[in-house]
């Protein structure tokens, strides 16, 4: 493409302290967050007819790390297909040559709020329990593709004001490892789960998240110690023991909010709900199949949701790849032509044409 058409397609607009060059379908930009796999943008699509967030990966190609995220996002996103996961609507860069490529825009739904913003909300049970089940339907849709996040966080989970949800931020997303110990660092601290917490170096801040976790719960009994390596168990042994609270002393009645009289849904039955959720062995915690049939969640039970067909993800040895950053950059650029091939092909979003399917 030659630089006179390129100019006449993008346009440049300073936001806080980046820049976005981007189609000019896309207009009235304005800063909504960031963090470190990029900065989003709100605007108005125009040719869409929709708001929508646009993400400007961060500086993808400064090194392998940040290559690989980048990599792994954009795949994943390409391919799932649900309701309660982030929609990608569109992929560009303004470089047209892979010597010039730098940048990559992701532009998803856009959402009204994340969940950090909602939990402050009072809250009944029926949305509360609605949330929860979308979350699970979400995770449920995942696993079935052998993707684990590895962030989920209040952050990383969005909402709508008609209460729908949606999970978000796929950078740090892994298919499926094998044994017990899954790569710590990624995780963020206090959304770590125990078994996470445990693979860790003990850094302070790794011994005070898991003395926070023994005296809620109380120290784990033996047959979950004898799981552990023995250099983690005996980091275990040696903290000190704490008998743990009941869930009533945890998360007494005032914490919840007043019992629905329409889906008859309880604080009693919330409580259940975390009770079989908050188990430091995670092979005694509740499944999401067996959360989504929990009584607290079953009222809005919707098999097209919960056993939507599984996403097919084409790179099948996504997180085994290790690439020098020119060939992350060399895939990645792929990925985003192919996207606009896909576009002007007309293809539906995770549905490559048999061609693509062919050479893969």
């Amino acid at each position: 493409m030659n630089k006179n058409k390129k100019d006449k397609e993008f346009y440049s607009v300073d936001v806080g302290d980046s820049t976005f060059t981007v189609l000019k379908r896309y207009q009235n930009l304005r800063p909504i967050g960031s963090g470190a796999q990029g900065i989003v943008c709100s605007a108005y699509d125009q040719t869409l007819d929709r708001n929508v967030a646009i993400k400007k990966l961060s500086r993808p190609f400064q090194n392998q790390t940040h290559a690989k995220r980048a990599y792994r996002e954009l795949v994943l996103m390409k391919y799932v297909n649900h309701k309660n996961i982030i929609g990608l609507l569109n992929v560009f860069s303004p470089q047209k040559s892979l010597e010039e490529f730098q940048d990559v825009y992701l532009v998803m739904e856009l959402m009204d709020a994340n969940l950090c913003q909602v939990i402050q909300m009072e809250l009944d049970h029926e949305r509360l329990s609605y949330l929860l089940y979308q979350m699970l339907c979400g995770i449920k849709h995942l696993h079935s593709a052998g993707i684990i996040h590895r962030d989920l966080k209040p952050s990383n989970i969005v909402v709508k004001s008609d209460c729908t949800l949606k999970i978000l931020d796929f950078g740090l997303a892994r298919t499926a490892a094998t044994g017990l110990l899954m790569t710590p660092y990624v995780v963020t601290r206090y959304y770590r789960a125990p078994e996470v917490i445990l693979g860790m170096g003990y850094q302070a801040n790794d011994i005070d998240q898991w003395n926070k976790v023994i005296e809620q719960l109380g120290t784990p009994s033996q047959d979950f110690l004898m799981k552990l390596n023995q250099s983690v168990r005996t980091y275990v042994e040696n903290r000190p023991r704490y008998a743990g609270y009941t869930f009533e002393k945890l998360f007494p009645d005032v914490l919840f909010p007043a019992d629905s009289d329409h889906n008859k849904l309880k604080a009693s039955q919330a409580r259940d709900l975390l009770s079989k959720m908050l188990v430091i062995d995670a092979s005694k915690r509740i499944s999401v199949d067996e959360a989504l049939q929990h009584p607290y969640i079953n009222v809005w039970y919707d098999p097209a949701e919960v056993e939507a067909p599984p996403p097919k993800i084409p790179d099948k040895h996504l997180d085994e790849r290790e690439h020098t950053v020119e060939e992350w950059k060399d895939l990645i650029y792929k990925e985003v032509t192919e996207w606009e091939e896909w576009t002007k092909n007309g293809v539906i979003k995770g549905q490559p044409p048999p061609l693509a399917q062919v050479q893969q």
